[in-house]
């Protein structure tokens, strides 16, 4: 397994802004959501599984849709 190194960004954290839940909380943890491809469009015997990394609100369990593909945030409207 390679040791992939996070990228150093040059920003002074003094020169950024918070992020607040759409609830006005700050605390988030990442999760998964899984979404099923079909093994035709994967080609493969069988249907594949893909976890897309996301954050989301501590208290209410709610993800930031920001966080999500543009392409499937509209799915997630009402969670």
């Amino acid at each position: 397994m390679m040791n992939q190194e996070q990228p150093k960004l040059n920003i002074d954290i003094k020169n950024t802004e918070k992020v607040e839940t759409p609830d006005g909380n700050y605390v988030v943890a990442e999760g998964l959501i899984l979404r099923k491809a079909s093994r035709f469009a994967v080609g493969t015997e069988q249907d594949a599984i893909i976890p897309i990394p996301v954050f989301y609100d501590v208290k209410t369990g709610k993800i930031l849709k920001e966080t999500l593909p543009k392409e499937i945030q509209d799915e997630y409207d009402n969670i």
